[in-house]
């Protein structure tokens, strides 16, 4: 038997699916202009799906700070942070994250993935468990998988299921509930005072992951915990520079007194190379800048409200009521629709996710739109009047 035979069924559906000349999996950004838009396939395009929700790619601060640590450092560790890949700088980044959060302790990843699949699979040993959101990422999920704990899993944003699958649970037991502040594909945010006030009941030590929220959420950007006013009953946060910093890494920061103790068990963080002097220099300039971006947080959500507002006036069907962040999901009704309006829609000179199952909850189809705090009002115009354009061409009814 070939080892790949058992991915054929995965290689018949992508086959089965009709795109003309591109698809999801192939796109090439030839040329990126700015923060908000690119040359895809010789067009220029508007960017809304790249997850630059505060527009911090071409902040000039973390441009000018990524080209002297090239000059000043090369361009890599070539070691782990345990070995010979902590310079000053990765010291300085955790401080300046440490402080933004207003923690004692921080850990810098090298990336947000391994920040998630480090944390998790560290903390839940083999007699505890972890709980988490039956909608967690894949990165909560394989850190799962990585680790020795019992996974229980309660509904969706469902604070009455997890509350019963805590009760069921072993009063002395470790427990480590999972929760992210705003899920990736819908775009919802958590019930956060209402689960973390349940499980404090319970006794859990408590992980939120504010990858999706961190930027642009609560007064500081620190995430909807702040935004809710709840971070006092957080004892883990977890998050990524893949998203509002711009970069590439991960982070966890805690007030926990034996959290350095995770520097030499943590096997992800342990075993892999450190981030290049460069990523740590332009994530810090960023983050200081991400303090001082009150106007850009104030931007971000106007463009996700007028988008929200303009798609849902139109007819189309969203995942949320309200705009609760800066990702703006259109649902369609089956994945053979989606394929034809991801590709129009590309055609149309606007560039969205296409996002389907096991990526999103069963039977969801999505067109996942990610709004830019750089977006203009007139841009934000242009991305609905696409989508109509796009609705009319493909035949998708609204309404």
């Amino acid at each position: 038997m070939d080892l790949f035979d058992k991915f054929d069924p995965i290689v018949d559906l992508r086959a089965s699916l009709p795109f003309k000349n591109t698809d999801p999996f192939k796109v090439v950004m030839d040329k990126i202009l700015s923060e908000t838009e690119a040359v895809i396939e010789g067009r220029h395009t508007i960017l809304a799906g790249t997850n630059n929700y505060m527009g911090m790619t071409f902040y000039q601060e973390a441009i000018d700070a990524a080209k002297k640590a090239l000059d000043d450092f090369g361009t890599g560790t070539t070691g782990s942070r345990v070995l010979n890949g902590t310079y000053g700088g990765h010291k300085a980044l955790e401080a300046t994250i440490a402080d933004f959060y207003g923690m004692d302790h921080c850990m810098v990843f090298s990336t947000g993935y391994q920040a998630n699949l480090g944390m998790i699979s560290t903390l839940g040993g083999k007699d505890d468990f972890v709980i988490i959101d039956a909608d967690s990422h894949a990165s909560i999920y394989d850190a799962c998988s990585l680790g020795n704990a019992t996974v229980v899993r309660f509904k969706h944003n469902d604070i009455e299921h997890m509350e019963k699958r805590l009760k069921r649970l072993p009063a002395d037991a470790g427990k480590l509930l999972v929760v992210e502040g705003i899920y990736s594909m819908l775009g919802d945010a958590a019930p956060l005072k209402e689960m973390l006030e349940v499980a404090k009941k319970y006794g859990c030590t408590t992980l939120v992951d504010e990858a999706h929220s961190m930027g642009f959420c609560g007064k500081n950007g620190r995430g909807v915990a702040e935004a809710l006013g709840v971070e006092h009953l957080v004892d883990f946060f977890v998050g990524t520079f893949s998203k509002s910093v711009g970069t590439v890494g991960g982070f966890a920061v805690s007030n926990h007194p034996k959290f350095d103790v995770l520097r030499f068990v943590c096997r992800p963080y342990i075993f892999t190379a450190s981030l290049p002097p460069s990523v740590i220099a332009s994530a810090t300039a960023a983050i200081e800048g991400i303090k001082r971006s009150g106007n850009r947080r104030a931007h971000l959500w106007a463009n996700a409200n007028q988008l929200h507002n303009g798609l849902k006036d139109l007819g189309f069907h969203l995942a949320t009521q309200k705009a609760e962040s800066a990702i703006i999901a259109v649902q369609v009704p089956d994945v053979q629709l989606g394929t034809k309006f991801w590709e129009q829609l590309l055609e149309e000179g606007v560039y969205v996710n296409m996002a389907a199952p096991p990526a999103t909850p069963a039977g969801v189809f999505l067109m996942r739109v990610s709004v830019c705090a750089q977006h203009t009002s007139e841009q934000i115009e242009t991305i609905i009047d696409r989508f109509k354009r796009t609705a009319d061409i493909v035949g998708l009814n609204l309404k």
